[in-house]
C-alpha cells in the first residue's frame, strides 16, 4: 500500500464520513474507507480504480458535482497544481475538514503551508516519511474556474507563431522544454498519414505537426487529463482538429499508425518512472504499420537505443544537443 495511505490509515477514526480522496493511489485505501470516493485524473490510477471498486471514483479536471463532508488532497508534484484543487476543495468544504498528505521529499511541509488562507493548519501525522495535515476551513474560497489558470504562450515556427496553452500540472507549464524544443526541429520528413503525438502534454508536437502537414491525421494521447485538456485548448487556439486521447500508455493507442512522434515522461510524481516509455518501446511495433517510423526525444544519459532496436529496428541519432538526443527508427 502506498505509504501515504498507510498515514492516513493510522488516523482512520478520523474518516468515517462522506470523504473525497483527491489525487488517490491505486491501492486498497477505498477498501479500508468504505465511505470514501475518488477523484482522479490518471488514467490508468482510474482504471485500476475502477475496476477494483467499480463506480466509486471520478475522473477528469473538475470535482465532482456529489457533494462530500470532508476531502483528502494527495500532493502532487506540481505547486500550481495543488493550488487549484485546494481551490476547488475548499470552496466546498466551510467549517469542514480539508486534509493534506504527502511524502516529506515531495515538499508537504512547504506544501501545508498552502493551506493558510482557508484556516489555521495543523500536523496530525508524520509517519513513513510523510505527514499529515488538517485545516478546518473558516475561510471558504470561491471556486476558481480551471482555464483562467491556464498560461499561453507562443512558439516561433515556420509559418508563423503556433500559440500554445497549458493548464497547472501539465508538463513544462507555460514554457517550451528543451527535449521538446530539439525534436521540433526534426520534424521534417515524417511519413504522411496517420501520426500519433504520444505522452502530448500540452500539445506541441501533435499541433505543430497537423498545421505543418493539414493532410496528415494526428491522434494526441496522454495519461494524464489536465494534458489532454490542454492539448484541446491548444489545438483550438490554432484553428486545427485532431483526435484527443486520455488513455494509460500506449495500450490505449490506434493500430496501423504511420508515424509515433514522442517526448515521452520519465518522473511520476516525485519518483523516476521508465515504465511507460519502455513499454511504448517493447509494443511500438504492435501499432505501426510496416515501415511506420518512431520518432523519440530522451535525454541522452536514457539507454533508449538498445531497447528502440531490439524491439523496432535499426535505431540512429537524429540530432543531439543541451543534454537530449532526438532518435529515428522504422519498423522493420
Amino acid at each position: 500500500m502506498d505509504p501515504r495511505s498507510e498515514v492516513l490509515l493510522r488516523q482512520a477514526d478520523l474518516f468515517q464520513g462522506s470523504l473525497l480522496l483527491t489525487g488517490l493511489p491505486a491501492d486498497d485505501l477505498p477498501g479500508r474507507l468504505p465511505d470514501a470516493r475518488g477523484w482522479s485524473w490518471h488514467a490508468g490510477d482510474f482504471a485500476a480504480l475502477q475496476a477494483r471498486f467499480p463506480g466509486r471514483t471520478h475522473f477528469g479536471t473538475e470535482a465532482p458535482v456529489e457533494p462530500f463532508e470532508a476531502a483528502v488532497l494527495f500532493l502532487p508534484k506540481a505547486k500550481d497544481l495543488t493550488d487549484y484543487l485546494l481551490n476547488a476543495l475548499a470552496s466546498r468544504l466551510q467549517g469542514r475538514e480539508l486534509f493534506l498528505v504527502g511524502e516529506k521529499r515531495a515538499g508537504i511541509e512547504a506544501a501545508a503551508r498552502q493551506l493558510s488562507p482557508f484556516g489555521r493548519a495543523r500536523k496530525l501525522d508524520s509517519a513513513r516519511h510523510c505527514q499529515l495535515w488538517q485545516v478546518t476551513v473558516e475561510y471558504a474560497p470561491q471556486a476558481v474556474e480551471l482555464d483562467s489558470l491556464a498560461k499561453h504562450f507562443d512558439i516561433d515556427l515556420d509559418g508563423g507563431p503556433l500559440k500554445v496553452v497549458s493548464l497547472p500540472g501539465v508538463f513544462s507549464h507555460g514554457r517550451l522544454d528543451r527535449g521538446s524544443a530539439l525534436l521540433l526541429e526534426n520534424i521534417d520528413r515524417l511519413p504522411s498519414g496517420h501520426l500519433l503525438d504520444f505522452g502530448c502534454g500540452a500539445g506541441v508536437l501533435g499541433a505543430a505537426v497537423k498545421r505543418r502537414n493539414p493532410q496528415m491525421t494526428v491522434t494526441m494521447l496522454d495519461v494524464d487529463a489536465f494534458a489532454t485538456a490542454s492539448s484541446r485548448l491548444t489545438l483550438a487556439a490554432n484553428g486545427l482538429e485532431a483526435e484527443v486521447l486520455t488513455g494509460d500508455g500506449i495500450d490505449a493507442a490506434p493500430e496501423h499508425l504511420d508515424a509515433i512522434l514522442t517526448n515521452p515522461p520519465f518522473h511520476t510524481g516525485v519518483h523516476t518512472d521508465y515504465a511507460a516509455t519502455e513499454n511504448l518501446l517493447r509494443k511500438a511495433r504492435e501499432h505501426l504499420k510496416k515501415g511506420g517510423e518512431l520518432r523519440l526525444v530522451a535525454n541522452s544519459f536514457l539507454r533508449y537505443q538498445p531497447i528502440i532496436e531490439a524491439h523496432l529496428g535499426t535505431c540512429a541519432i537524429m540530432s543531439e544537443g543541451q543534454g537530449f538526443r532526438v532518435y529515428r527508427a522504422k519498423r522493420a
